[in-house]
C-alpha cells in the first residue's frame, strides 16, 4: 500500500463520510489512483482510517477485494461493457465481482479512466450505481467532473485533488527539468525520477522546436515528434508552458491561450499532421511578431 503524498483534507472527508459511490478527478499523477487504493485498504483494515500498514488486510497485494478497471488500450481507450456487465465470453465483469461477499469487509473497485467508459458501459454503471450492493464501493478516476456522465456524477460524492505546491514535491526532487515536468503532479515527478533521459531530451525538443522555427520543415517534424510523445503519455505541454514564461505578458497569455487550444484538440484526437501543421503556424506567428516588435 502507497502513501498518498499530500491531500490532507481528501483524506479526511473520505474517512469520514465513507461514500460508497466516489468521484476523483484532477490532473493526471496527481494522486488520484493512489488515494482510491487508500480508501480501500481504510475501508478494510482492521483499525479503520488511516490503514496501518500493518494488519492482516494492509499487508496484501494485491488485495482480494480491490479490483481496478481501466481503458483497453489504443489511439481512442474505451472501457467496454463487458467489462461492467456480465457478456457472453466476456470474462471477469464489475457486476458479479462486486456482488460476491468480501474476503474482509468492503468490496472496492477503481474505474480508472471513466470518461472513457463506453456509451454502453456507462448506461450499465448508471444502473449499478443506483442499488449498489452494501459491502460494495465504486471509485472513478477522471480528470473532471464535466468528464463523466451527469447522471453518474450527480451519483458520486466528489473528491476533487489539485496540483500540489512545489515545495512538498521537491521532498521528492529538486531537479529543475523534474519539477517543471510534474506541475505539482507526484506520480509524474516519480515517472521524470526514473526515466531522467527522456525527460531531459523531451525539455531539449521542446526548446528545439521553438528556437528552429524559422527553419519550417525542422519545425514540422519536431512538431510531429512532439505529438507522438504526447500520445504516448511523455506531454511536452509543460516545458511550453515554462518556456511561454519569458514571454512579455500579452504574447505569453496568446501563447498559452493556443497552448490550451492544441491540448484540447490533441484529447479529441485531431490527426497529428493537421495539429503538427496547425502548432508549427501558430508558434511561427507568434514568435515573429516578437522579433518584428525588436527591430
Amino acid at each position: 500500500m502507497k502513501e498518498v503524498l499530500g491531500h490532507e483534507e481528501a483524506k479526511r472527508l473520505l474517512a469520514k463520510a465513507r461514500p460508497q459511490v466516489v468521484l476523483i478527478t484532477g490532473p493526471e499523477g496527481v494522486g488520484r489512483r493512489t488515494l482510491g487504493r487508500w480508501y480501500a485498504y481504510g475501508l478494510n483494515c482492521e483499525r479503520g482510517f488511516p490503514p496501518c500498514g500493518s494488519c492482516t488486510s494492509c499487508r496484501l497485494e494485491p488485495h482480494p477485494d480491490l479490483l481496478e478497471i481501466r481503458p483497453e488500450p489504443g489511439r481512442r481507450p474505451v472501457i467496454p461493457v463487458e467489462r461492467i456487465v456480465p457478456r457472453e465470453g466476456g470474462g471477469e465483469n464489475l457486476l458479479e465481482w462486486l456482488e460476491a461477499a468480501p474476503r474482509f469487509s468492503a468490496k472496492v473497485a477503481i474505474i480508472d479512466g471513466a470518461e472513457h467508459l463506453s456509451e454502453a458501459a456507462a448506461n450499465a454503471m448508471l444502473k449499478l450505481l443506483e442499488e449498489p450492493p452494501p459491502h460494495a464501493h465504486v471509485v472513478l478516476v477522471a480528470p473532471s467532473p464535466e468528464a463523466v456522465l451527469p447522471t453518474i456524477r450527480s451519483r458520486a460524492f466528489w473528491v476533487p485533488l489539485a496540483p500540489l505546491p512545489e515545495e512538498v514535491l521537491r521532498a521528492l526532487s529538486p531537479d529543475p527539468d523534474f519539477l517543471a515536468f510534474a506541475e505539482g503532479a507526484p506520480g509524474r515527478l516519480l515517472w521524470a525520477t526514473e526515466h531522467p533521459e527522456e525527460v531531459r531530451e523531451l525539455r531539449k525538443l521542446v526548446e528545439g522546436f521553438l528556437y528552429g522555427l524559422e527553419d519550417g520543415r525542422a519545425a514540422l517534424e519536431r512538431a510531429r515528434e512532439l505529438l507522438r510523445r504526447a500520445e504516448e503519455r511523455l506531454s511536452p505541454w509543460p516545458f511550453f508552458r515554462r518556456a511561454f514564461e519569458k514571454l512579455p505578458a500579452d504574447t505569453r497569455t496568446e501563447a498559452l491561450e493556443a497552448l490550451s487550444i492544441l491540448e484540447e484538440a490533441h484529447r479529441a484526437y485531431v490527426g497529428r499532421e493537421l495539429l503538427a501543421a496547425w502548432w508549427v503556424h501558430t508558434m511561427r506567428s507568434i514568435y515573429g511578431a516578437l522579433r518584428s516588435d525588436s527591430l
